[in-house]
């Protein structure tokens, strides 16, 4: 096995993990120097058959969420294999696993059975619902837990059908909050010596993620509800239709409110009552649209675009993905790394003095099983 860099190099995670809020949150740790012992079924994790797209015939998705790691294929129901499992359990510092809960237990992978021979180890289980009785027996997938949540009846025109994200939103949120609770997890272990099992559910996650709106409903005692593309607190705080297209504007105070009005000539509206504070112009919102549209139809979103961005309030275009990756690499944050000559996108956080790596490519199938059973039967502590 090799020794990585890193703010986390020296951690051994196995990673009984498939999908992607497990892998998600297993490759940003292994960005961070943490060796990654990815362990796949026969059939490899269930995201190598996720296409189209795919890149020299593998699939982007996999592709995505699977970089630095090392990939052995096991097949639990083996005597050989289960018994390579549980030595890499035995073994690591971390372990993230997203069975269904209780799902390891057979197979002498549960937190108790591996921290009975491992009482260090930090074992990480996902869920789609918890652990608890009512939800463990739950299955959990992002789009269904964007429904139950109520994720997706904030999404969409008021008018229309409700829309889930264009993204699995809470598997990925899921994902950094299992991250979060590695690392705090580990953290209590330097001052205790003892790991802990540490539980992440999509349905916490998606609680929690949904932020103001789940605040809304549990504080406030109201029922958020779909608005489309507009912010049920500030506004303007939304696409606005220019000469060619629309623009986002988003004036997040009274302050760029001011700023806003002023580069569209009609500086008065600052001082309107209608207008003057965040609260009124959020309740008069279908009287002032109509005057900021009729200024900004003047000119193209490009040309607003740039002046308004240069009186610092924050714009946007509405970009397609790939234009958004080129609009990061024009402000110099460099999105795209190469690991083995594939493509991906950055880790997100910098650091000052030991920063990520990008040592492996999303490994094929078993490609390191030799290397890691040799290990694994050799000798460890």
């Amino acid at each position: 096995m090799t020794s990585p860099t890193g703010p986390l190099a020296g951690l051994l995670v196995a990673d009984f993990s498939r999908v992607l809020a497990g892998p998600y949150s297993t490759m940003l740790l292994a960005d961070l120097g943490a060796e990654v012992v990815k362990v796949e079924g026969p059939a490899g994790d269930d995201t190598r058959h996720w296409s189209p797209p795919v890149r020299d015939g593998i699939s982007t998705y996999y592709l995505g969420v699977n970089r630095n790691k090392r990939s052995v294929a096991l097949d639990l129901e083996d005597d050989g294999d289960r018994a390579a499992a549980q030595e890499l359990a035995r073994r690591a510092d971390v372990l993230v696993e997203n069975f269904k809960p209780g799902g390891l237990a057979r197979f002498g992978l549960d937190y108790e059975t591996v921290a009975a021979t491992n009482p260090g180890v930090v074992y990480a289980s996902i869920s789609g619902f918890g652990a608890q009785e009512g939800g463990s027996h739950l299955p959990g997938y992002d789009l269904i837990v964007q429904a139950i949540s109520g994720l997706m009846s904030l999404t969409g025109s008021p008018d229309g059908e409700p829309y889930r994200a264009g993204i699995s939103v809470f598997d990925v949120v899921a994902g950094l909050h299992a991250t979060i609770g590695v690392l705090s997890a580990l953290n209590a272990r330097h001052e205790t010596g003892a790991g802990q099992h540490v539980e992440v559910s999509l349905m916490a996650s998606a609680l929690s993620g949904m932020v103001n709106q789940s605040s809304a409903a549990v504080a406030g005692e109201v029922v958020p509800f779909r608005m489309g593309n507009s912010h049920p607190s500030l506004f303007p705080y939304e696409p606005l239709e220019c000469a060619d297209g629309e623009l986002i504007i988003t004036a997040g105070n009274n302050g760029q409110f001011r700023k806003l009005v002023e580069v569209l000539g009609v500086p008065e509206l600052a001082d309107d009552p209608r207008f003057a504070r965040n609260e009124d112009r959020t309740a008069n919102r279908d009287e002032l649209r109509p005057l900021l549209v009729e200024r900004l139809r003047t000119r193209s979103k490009q040309e607003w675009f740039e002046a308004i961005f240069a009186v610092g309030v924050p714009c946007g275009p509405i970009n397609t993905v790939d234009a958004g990756v080129a609009f990061a690499e024009q402000v110099g944050l460099d999105p795209v790394v190469r690991p083995g000559g594939i493509p991906s996108i950055r880790n997100p956080i910098t650091f000052s003095a030991t920063p990520p790596s990008y040592r492996l490519p999303p490994p094929g199938l078993d490609e390191h099983g030799a290397e890691v059973r040799a290990w694994l039967e050799a000798p460890g502590d």
